[in-house]
């Protein structure tokens, strides 16, 4: 899918990490039909979220199922033939090649979309070299995107400040689905390269996937409104 051809409403994503399915299908209720994407983590997985999937996915929302899958490649594949089952949009995996590649292999023949993550949000240069990397967060992003267009991933998970080198590298065919949204006036928090919506989207990105400036927000339909105005206005 194209840039264009994005809904201007489906390019939020808000992330549900929320401790019950109780508490995130009454967030869904406030949320209404303000909100068409929905983002389901580890937090909300583990507690018995899955099903959720399903449910939103009937009502006609959109689900990005942000499981971050990493294994050898045979698990990878089977775990992602059996979430084809769900029908989630969205599902993230670790850009590593091999598990990029059966990720792409599980999902064929069916509506699932993989997307990679290449280095996350809360990690800056100094993270990487800790954690045993020799590279800048941007080399690294950069390699890990030019191997997952060539792997036939649809879709790349990265830091706003990135896409517009990547937009250079995956052209318009490949996704640009960027966390580290935060609204003006709102704290970072964990995220370390975090950027506005307007500004996000205006950089070449397609999807924002926005959570705690939204479900703790005071009126979090009132923020969520307030986002896609400032998309549509980025937009132009």
């Amino acid at each position: 899918m194209t840039p264009a051809e994005i809904a201007p409403k489906d390019r939020l994503i808000v992330g549900l990490d929320l401790p019950s399915v109780d508490a995130a299908e009454a967030m869904v209720a406030r949320l209404s039909d303000s909100v068409t994407f929905y983002k389901i983590g580890y937090r909300l997985a583990y507690a018995g979220g899955l099903p959720l999937v399903a449910r939103l996915a009937d009502s006609g929302k959109k689900v990005f199922l942000d499981l971050k899958l990493h294994d050898i490649g045979n698990t990878v594949m089977q775990g992602v033939q059996s979430i084809t089952r769900l029908g989630a949009t969205f599902l993230t995996v670790h850009a590593y090649p091999q598990t990029m590649k059966a990720a792409v292999e599980g999902c064929a023949g069916s509506g699932l979309k993989i997307l990679a993550v290449t280095v996350l949000t809360s990690y800056n240069d100094d993270d990487l070299h800790a954690a045993g990397y020799r590279l800048h967060v941007s080399e690294l992003v950069e390699a890990r995107a030019a191997q997952a267009q060539a792997l036939g991933v649809a879709g790349i998970v990265c830091a706003p400040e990135e896409v517009g080198n990547l937009r250079k590298i995956v052209g318009h065919q490949t996704s640009l689905v960027t966390p580290g949204i935060r609204p003006a006036g709102t704290a970072a928090g964990d995220q370390k390269r975090i950027m506005t919506p307007g500004r996000a989207i205006a950089a070449g990105a397609d999807y924002l996937v926005v959570a705690r400036p939204v479900i703790e927000a005071v009126d979090p339909k009132a923020t969520a409104e307030a986002i896609h105005a400032e998309i549509a206005q980025a937009l132009g």
